[in-house]
Parts: structure tokens; sequence; C-alpha cells
């Protein structure tokens, strides 16, 4: 199943025009990945003193397609694309009921406390191949 992360945009998030502004859809889709880490039973905080691991951002495609506006109701649709040793691509897409209003795909690594990026442990990468076979 897609991991579905719901919020409500606030005046803070739109700019002059009264639209979301556009980097606060980074901000929603980063709130929906924390959640969905926590959703496979990832906590990152115990994740990070546990292995000295964290995940990071690697690379990010987005796409605006249509504006958000104060107080609409959003929905962050997470799943899992694809993971190898090293990396996990998510489909991050944002939602006003059944009108797609943003597009992305997430490239996420893990990242040792040195900066260097590293394979995914397996109790991560598990939790993420479980997620995914519930998906098909």
């Amino acid at each position: 199943m897609k991991h579905r992360f719901e919020l409500r945009v606030y005046y803070e998030d739109t700019d002059f025009a009264g639209v979301v502004y556009y980097a606060n859809y980074l901000k929603f889709i980063e709130r929906a990945r924390t959640e969905f880490m926590r959703s496979l039973g990832i906590d990152q905080t115990r994740f990070r003193v546990e292995t000295g691991l964290v995940f990071a951002v690697r690379s990010l495609e987005a796409e605006y397609l249509k504006p958000a506006k104060f107080d609409d109701e959003l929905a962050v649709v997470t799943s899992l694309e694809s993971l190898s040793g090293a990396r996990a691509v998510l489909k991050q897409d944002v939602f006003r009921n059944n009108d797609r209003l943003f597009s992305s795909r997430v490239t996420i690594a893990c990242i040792a406390d040195s900066g260097r990026p590293c394979r995914f442990p397996e109790i991560a990468a598990a939790a993420l191949r479980r997620h995914a076979r519930g998906n098909r």
C-alpha cells in the first residue's frame, strides 16, 4: 500500500499571490518521507544512534502541475520506485482530492557521519522491500 500523509496549507505556506510557494512542496514531501520511514518501523533518530547513518537526498526531480492555495487539504502519496545497495528512489506526489498538483522522484542515500555514502543496512533495506511487495 502506498503511504499517505495529509496536511493543510497554512497562510505561511503561500506567496504574495496566495498560492503555495514552490519551495514549500519540498518541505511537504520531506515531512511525508519522514512519516513514510516511520510507518516502515524506521525511527530516524534511533536509526542514527544505532547505525551512525542518516538518510540524505541525493537528487530530486520535481514537476509543478497545478497550484495549491491557502486552506487546501493536501495529501502526499509516497511509494518506493526502486532500491539498490546504496540508494532508494521514491515517487512522491501531492494531491488535492484527486487532482495531482505536484510530482517528484527523490533519490535518497545512506550517509555515514563522515559524510560518505554507504549501503543501506539490512534492516532498512528489508523494510523498504516489504513495502514494495505490498504495492504490487
